[in-house]
């Protein structure tokens, strides 16, 4: 045995030992600089302190944030860090980091390693070149970092580097958030303010604040990374822009949960490994749906810190990926007529004493708070149903939305048989006087069995009741969820707001807080009832159904995104402090802008590959063909016998024909609206014009793929990529 081969079998060993002798609680969050770290390093008053900031939502004087600089910096030396980076979340979707190292020259030749209060709680990245909608001109460069100390400091390691990155927010020069997780903040912060008003009213006492938590389900593919860096479309766009679907796709439904292969495990081991490390609770893998593709799913924390976690996941999957010579596609929609990912985000709210809101409880007094908060997210969710929409719209997703897949474009709420059923009888006026028995009798005291999720999933739900959280499963893959758990924080806490003020103006004349809530309430369900749908989304019935109660449909992103311009949206987040009218429209341009990118990338992607792929590996078989049809009739004399090749001739021809022609069109169409100086009009006038004429040419390639010489085809098929891993 080689030296080599020597080394590698000692390491396969320790990794083993290792595997089987370490529990994950001994090494969970160590890579973390998180509150056991915290309560370890700083002394007992700064420790206090900054609780009190964190839980208190106050800011930190300098002489503590120094102390707690100086203790995470030798933290983070001890884990081999030599760098730190202010980690943000910048319009993008995904994540940046600036790295500056500890490192600090004090004589020539000499350095000490530095860090200081000031360093911890502001930065000043360059803010020059992220998307800012127009807040600002390009070249008004800068723009500052603030330390977000509720989302812990984190290690992240990089080949041989190790950086000590720092959970920040990211504002520009004038205040106005250039983030996701600025307005996240904010959201979170108007929840509690309403939620805990509401619990007051209710009669709720010791209740201080009241925090958004999230559960989001993370699906994937994974393919061979040989046969990704063989298909631009893949690396450029994350998504193949033809391809024709495999002889066996998903219809045995034998990959769903099935076992997963040896290679796949590891690799999920590997990446729960680093997950653990930075205390994510990652909890549950499993095959998905369509071959090849796979989800990841953590246990619930607070949405902060659950968006910041997601992102390391999305991003943990990438790179350790590429260590096992795997590729992660996050994209919502990878291979066409199979399955898309989406991105669960299950959604609920709880009190600084772990009271879910959303738990139907034992008592009949905890049926009614439930009751209420229940109400006041169908009713945010009926009012806000464009606003939700437009939250999950990405050009991405659009392939994959109402594919009979994922949730329609239609929002609409799941609740279940049986809460259906009590909403019915509150409505009927079966409780007239709220009085416990009255509550017991109705079978509200029962409520609790729902947790237990006694009603059955239904999974073709864009927001569906799943026991104790809402589902919300139209999400997209690749999508921050900051995003949707931003307009869902607001949209909710002007809905408990509004039925705060309606239930107290009942109470003037009602004889107990109870029959004030269920006197609004009974109001409430019947006003909200267009929203509720328990059957089958996927159909076109509920299509027309839907249309019938005036819910709205907008299929595509930039319609959608319109929602988020209105002035009904405006008011809503500046009301709530959340995003001003100038930070809600620069989004809304930024997506739309990022619609039009997409778009554009994979139009010219397809071109270059029908150009200098398809078309030339067609017209060689063509060559090829021609010349054994004329070689077969110099030989027999009759073309008769060869009437089967010259019609699969044919075929060939009018197919490089009809692809040449159409892709000619797209590029002159793209051309053409890149002449609206409008990026509203633009987008939708891509989605219109470009969109469907691109699916025509696909179809066209697609049939010649499964024309041409299998060993002439330049492009990995879907066969390969799903099945060979």
């Amino acid at each position: 045995m080689k030296k080599t081969d020597t080394i590698a079998a000692a390491e396969r060993s320790y990794i083993i030992e290792k595997e089987k002798f370490v529990p994950v609680s001994q090494y969970f969050g160590e890579d973390t600089f998180n509150h056991k770290v915290m309560k370890d390093k700083l002394p007992k008053n700064i420790y206090k302190k900054l609780m009190d900031a964190i839980n208190e939502d106050m800011p930190l004087d300098a002489d503590t944030a120094n102390v707690v600089a100086h203790a995470m910096k030798e933290w983070a030396l001890e884990k081999g860090a030599t760098h730190f980076a202010h980690w943000f979340q910048p319009m993008t979707g995904i994540t940046a980091e600036k790295h500056d190292a500890f490192a600090d020259p004090i004589a020539p030749g000499e350095v000490i390693e530095r860090f200081s209060g000031k360093q911890l709680v502001q930065g000043e990245p360059d803010a020059s070149s992220f998307p800012s909608g127009g807040i600002r001109a390009t070249f008004e460069a800068r723009g500052y970092t603030a330390w977000d100390m509720s989302s812990p400091a984190f290690i992240k390691r990089n080949g041989i580097s190790t950086t000590l990155c720092i959970p920040t927010a990211f504002i520009s020069y004038t205040g106005q958030a250039l983030d996701k997780k600025t307005p996240l903040l904010r959201s979170i912060r108007a929840l509690s303010k309403s939620a805990v008003a509401m619990l007051k009213l209710l009669g709720v006492k010791n209740v201080k604040k009241v925090m958004s938590n999230l559960g989001p389900e993370q699906e994937y593919f994974l393919i061979d990374m040989d046969y990704f860096y063989k298909r631009q479309d893949l690396v450029l766009g994350g998504r193949t822009v033809v391809g024709a679907a495999p002889a066996k796709g998903q219809e045995l439904e034998d990959q769903y949960f099935g076992s997963i292969k040896e290679r796949i495990s590891s690799f999920m081991h590997d990446v729960e490994e680093e997950l653990f490390k930075l205390g994510i609770p990652a909890k549950t893998r499993h095959n998905e749906v369509a071959p090849s593709q796979y989800e990841i799913a953590p246990v619930y924390e607070e949405a902060n810190l659950a968006i910041d976690h997601n992102q390391l996941v999305m991003e943990t999957l990438r790179s350790v990926a590429k260590k096992h010579k795997l590729a992660a596609l996050l994209h919502e929609k990878p291979f066409a007529k199979i399955n898309g990912s989406g991105k669960h985000v299950n959604w609920s709210m709880a009190d600084n004493n772990d009271n879910n809101l959303l738990n139907p409880g034992t008592t009949p007094q905890d049926n009614i708070q439930f009751l209420v908060f229940l109400i006041a997210t169908v009713r945010a969710v009926y009012k806000h149903a464009d606003i939700l929409r437009a939250s999950v719209a990405s050009y991405g997703n659009d392939h994959r939305l109402g594919a009979n897949e994922a949730p329609p474009a239609i929002i609409s709420v799941f609740l279940g048989e049986q809460l259906t059923q009590i909403l019915d009888n509150i409505e009927k006026g079966t409780v007239t006087k709220a009085t416990n028995a009255e509550i017991i009798d109705l079978g509200v005291s029962s409520l609790y069995q729902v947790s237990k999720d006694n009603t059955d999933r239904n999974r073709t739900s864009p927001f569906a009741f799943t026991g104790n959280k809402f589902e919300f499963r139209a999400v997209g893959s690749s999508q921050s969820i900051a995003t949707q758990v931003i307009a869902l924080n607001t949209i909710v806490a002007e809905s408990i707001d509004e039925l705060a003020e309606k239930i107290k103006a009942k109470t003037r004349n009602a004889k107990n807080i109870n029959q004030a809530v269920f006197d609004v309430l009974r109001s409430e369900i019947k006003s909200v009832r267009p929203i509720l749908f328990n059957g089958d989304n996927y159909t076109r019935e509920w299509e027309a159904e839907a249309k019938r109660r005036g819910l709205p449909n907008e299929k595509t992103t930039p319609t959608a995104l319109r929602a988020l311009v209105t002035d009904k949206a405006l008011d809503l987040f500046e009301k709530y402090e959340v995003l001003s009218r100038v930070e809600l429209k620069s989004r809304q341009l930024i997506h739309v802008e990022r619609y039009i990118k997409d778009l554009e990338i994979e139009a010219k992607c397809l071109n270059n590959i029908c150009m200098t792929q398809i078309i030339p590996a067609a017209v060689s078989y063509q060559e090829k063909l021609a010349k054994a049809i004329h070689a077969a009739k110099e030989a027999i004399g009759s073309g008769a016998v060869v009437s089967s090749q010259t019609e699969l001739l044919k075929k060939i021809l009018d197919l490089i024909h009809t692809i040449y022609v159409t892709n000619k069109d797209i590029l002159a169409r793209v051309e053409a609206a890149e002449a609206v100086h409008d990026e509203q009009k633009k987008a939708e006038t891509l989605a219109a014009r470009v969109k469907p004429k691109m699916d025509e040419l696909r179809e066209s390639v697609d049939a010649l793929e499964n024309l041409v010489d299998d060993e002439r085809w330049p492009l990995p098929k879907f066969w390969e990529m799903l099945f060979i891993c």
